[in-house]
């Protein structure tokens, strides 16, 4: 079931009841207290590395941080991990779906689930709820990059960004992402558009995760505070 937030026009609350034997009056509302605002940035990327990941860590709901720490990259299972965008619990319920049904598959079929059909189940399972993801992954043909929207859009590309801060992170992936990338390089230039983008979008922030998907699996970075990009990128102007 999709419980849908009520604006600030629409009633969120029943006025009480008149007395005995007489219905509440229809005409009398009463508002939220403040719009239900979100936001995050993630992003995917392909080079000849495999494929990276990187999002932030902020959960906000309006002017509210709800949690700093929060995990935006979820691995799937040990070749695939997806990036997630929209109401949190949403998110959270897919990723369990998705799992699941990638780990009966394999135990039926015996060998995992390509991206692209794991793509399709996600855009199934997505239907009726608020979210997106990306999905990154290795296959017999190479690395393999999905987004996947919550009204059933499946998209197969080279780099995806996700989310409140994506035209900022869009500014520096553009100019930076190349298919000849070391996972130095890649590392980098997504930490940046991460950083860049949580620097003018109110709703992005606090930490960095970083993932790198090859054919081996993926590996995760260690979290890093996105205020040590702060101050590299001081000392870089310094110099």
């Amino acid at each position: 079931v999709l419980i849908r937030p009520a604006s600030s026009q629409e009633s969120v609350l029943q006025p009480p009841c008149g007395p005995a034997g007489l219905p509440p009056a229809a005409s009398q509302t009463v508002p939220l207290p403040f719009p239900m605002s979100h936001g995050t940035t993630t992003l995917a990327f392909l080079f000849q590395g495999g494929v990276l990941a990187a999002a932030d860590t902020r959960s906000s709901c309006s002017g509210l941080v709800a949690c700093p720490a929060s995990q935006k990259i979820r691995p799937i299972h040990s070749h695939l991990v997806g990036t997630t965008s929209g109401t949190s619990a949403d998110c959270a319920l897919w990723k369990r779906i998705l799992s699941r049904e990638l780990r009966l598959y394999q135990l039926r079929h015996g060998r995992r689930l390509s991206t692209s059909g794991a793509g399709g189940g996600a855009s199934a399972d997505l239907g009726g709820t608020s979210g997106g993801l990306q999905k990154a992954s290795p296959s017999s043909s190479g690395p393999g990059l999905w987004y996947v929207c919550s009204d059933g859009t499946r998209l197969r590309g080279s780099l995806f960004s996700v989310g409140s801060g994506s035209p900022y992170a869009y500014s520096i992936l553009d100019q930076g992402v190349r298919w000849g990338l070391t996972v130095e390089e890649a590392t980098s230039v997504a930490r940046e558009a991460v950083y860049r983008a949580a620097h003018r979008d109110a709703w992005s922030g606090n930490c960095v995760d970083v993932y790198h998907v090859t054919s081996k699996g993926w590996t995760r970075r260690k979290r890093e505070d996105l205020k040590e990009e702060y101050y590299r990128e001081k000392g870089r102007q310094g110099r």
